[in-house]
């Protein structure tokens, strides 16, 4: 039987299977993976059968179709995510183990499956989703000090700014690239001190940061805050973990971030309040190429005439209640 190991490519992804392969090592698993943004990493197996599959922290709505296909076609699937499902099959060869609540990402999901077994990576994959006070948690039976926690987050944050793209040229390195570096380390502490992925990744996303803190929103509600970053890589890579740190500095406060695509569609970054994380999701379906997390979600490919309906539409969704 061959093997496939299906996975988004951010820090989630990443921690999710890194933990899934300590635990039951397959070094010669063929890995299916892309910018965060590409999601329907699925469609890519449509000659896999008779397989051992491995599927991580991608929306099983969004990749229903070809999941179905693969289940017809006597793969075994492992499925553990935190996105919206919608139905899941009923299938003898499906192990699904799916929870969409904000609170808990696929490398929290895969650790509790683990029972904690590998679960500073479980931290790192929780940091790299802006979970930073479950991440804590999670940390805080592991008898670290505060020095190494924090070196468990920025690991988490590198990991996380290196998915973001439109597409791979925009990244640093490859994700399946990084997935292998980060897999030479069982410890992510060790991981951060040694593997020389983590200075290029610390230097760029400084360089990145720098750049995207010059802009200010271009349309601010009482509720939330638009940014647009202009179209170029580096606002591409930096848009995720922007997004996360403008959550972090107003809880209280929606967040949205726009970048123009090559083909004049916009690309939409958007997070919940963080002290009430729900309604990304629900906002960013209700237009094409939308999807993500009740917490933290996205559209793909706005296009440029609903620029006006996105943003009514975000003041709409965030509005307070009552």
């Amino acid at each position: 039987m061959s093997f496939v190991d299906v996975f988004n490519g951010d820090a989630d992804g990443i921690c999710a299977l890194q933990q899934l392969r300590l635990h039951t090592p397959r070094p010669a698993a063929r890995l299916v993976t892309g910018v965060k943004r590409d999601i329907s990493l699925l469609a890519r197996l449509h000659d896999v059968c008779d397989s051992d599959i491995t599927v991580l922290d991608i929306s099983l709505d969004r990749n229903r179709e070809a999941l179905q296909g693969l289940l017809a076609r006597g793969n075994r699937i492992f499925y553990a995510d935190h996105h919206f499902s919608g139905t899941i099959p009923a299938a003898k060869n499906l192990d699904a183990h799916i929870d969409p609540v904000p609170q808990t990402c696929t490398s929290l999901i895969v650790d509790a499956l683990l029972a904690g077994r590998y679960r500073p990576w479980a931290v790192v994959g929780a940091f790299g989703d802006n979970l930073d006070e479950v991440a804590r948690q999670a940390a805080a039976g592991l008898g670290l000090a505060d020095e190494a926690v924090e070196k468990l987050k920025e690991t988490g944050v590198l990991l996380n700014y290196n998915g973001y793209g439109a597409v791979l040229e925009d990244l640093f390195f490859p994700p399946d690239d990084l997935y292998r570096q980060v897999h030479c380390f069982a410890d992510p502490l060790d991981f951060h001190a040694r593997s020389p992925v983590v200075p290029v990744l610390r230097e760029g996303y400084r360089d990145d940061m720098a750049r995207a803190r010059r802009f200010g929103p271009c349309r601010e509600f009482a509720h939330g805050r638009i940014f647009q970053l202009p179209p170029e890589s580096w606002a591409r890579r930096v848009a995720g973990v922007f997004s996360n740190i403008l959550a972090r500095e107003r809880p209280d406060m929606a967040h949205a971030l726009i970048i123009a695509n090559s083909d004049g569609s916009l690309r939409v970054s958007v997070r919940a309040p963080l002290n009430n994380r729900t309604g990304a999701d629900t906002l960013c379906r209700n237009f094409p190429s939308g999807g993500g997390r009740a917490a933290a979600a996205g559209i793909n490919h706005l296009p440029a005439g609903q620029a006006e309906a996105f943003q009514l539409a975000f003041a709409e969704q965030f509005k307070p209640s009552g």
